[in-house]
């Protein structure tokens, strides 16, 4: 099993990507994957990884550990550093490039005096209990693309998981509102057997925090099932599933457009389910806060 090979500037990463674009285009236009992580890497981000392998021939994966995306009540430093067991993982997954820049590659000049903001879509969920966080977020997501541009003539394809569903929704809005030539492909979300979806968070978690955590899952499932019968949505008792568990604070529970993250004020409560929407959900299950989402209608 041969590890990706690893480089952290740019300067190396486009030497990497245009070389084996180049190969791959031999036998016809080429196409690159680009995936984007913090690292400690689980099942969740293999799956997008792999994602990319199917539909690429080149697969870069990014390892960054943005510190604009931490609040000042948010321990950077606390955020966990796997680089050598990522690198197994992204080999067993068939990724071609790792690119893990240091802070000072990213951001040179120090923290950027010019930033994407979210706008609307990134104040509300989770960006009301963690402000600022997509406005770093994009900012990154914005760099790395750009770095991660192909040279020449070839496709090109981020992938990012569902289980982010509203910063998946603020890429694709950001790729089309400001013309970035990248196709944004969402994965669906990786759960573990018990429906826990995969998260790197959920290593913090203790073995009763873990088991009441499942609450979320178990609220989302319901809801799922009446809008698969075409029944009117029982939000209140979702959520009364989830108040009622122990370990378990909920932050929301609502039921929103996929693209504009509006609370669907129709065909939702009161009459039977039709359409699309996304169920999300947000708690904090002892110290550790965990997000999850279903879609409905798809």
């Amino acid at each position: 099993m041969t590890r990706p090979r690893l480089v952290s500037t740019q300067a190396e990463l486009k030497d990497a990507t245009s070389s084996l674009l180049a190969e791959a285009g031999a036998s016809g236009r080429p196409a690159l994957g680009l995936v984007l992580t913090m690292g400690a890497l689980h099942a969740g981000h293999a799956a997008l990884v792999r994602a990319a392998r199917q539909a690429s021939d080149v697969v870069v994966v990014s390892i960054f550990v943005n510190p604009l995306q931490f609040g000042e009540e948010e321990d950077l430093n606390r955020y966990p550093r796997t680089l050598e067991a990522d690198l197994d993982l992204l080999a067993e997954c068939g990724a071609d490039v790792v690119f893990a820049p240091g802070v000072e590659e990213v951001y040179p000049d120090g923290g950027p005096m010019v930033r994407i903001t979210a706008g609307e879509l990134g104040a509300k969920f989770e960006g009301a209990s963690r402000p600022g966080h997509f406005d770093g977020a994009l900012t990154v997501v914005a760099k790395l693309l750009h770095l991660g541009l192909p040279a020449g003539d070839a496709d090109y394809r981020t992938f990012f998981g569902q289980k982010d569903a509203q910063q998946l929704v603020l890429v694709k809005r950001m790729v089309a509102d400001l013309n970035f030539p990248v196709e944004v492909v969402g994965v669906p979300i990786v759960r573990d057997d018990d429906g826990l979806a995969l998260s790197s968070r959920n290593r913090f978690l203790s073995e009763a925090e873990r088991e009441a955590a499942l609450v979320l899952s178990r609220s989302l499932a319901y809801l799922r099932g009446q809008a698969e019968r075409h029944e009117a949505l029982d939000i209140g008792g979702a959520l009364a599933m989830i108040d009622s568990a122990p370990l378990v604070q909920p932050d929301y529970l609502e039921v929103v457009d996929p693209k504009t993250l509006e609370p669907l004020a129709f065909n939702c409560r009161e009459t039977p389910f039709t359409g699309e929407a996304l169920a999300l959900v947000a708690a904090k299950v002892g110290p550790v806060r965990l997000i999850d989402n279903v879609q409905l209608g798809y």
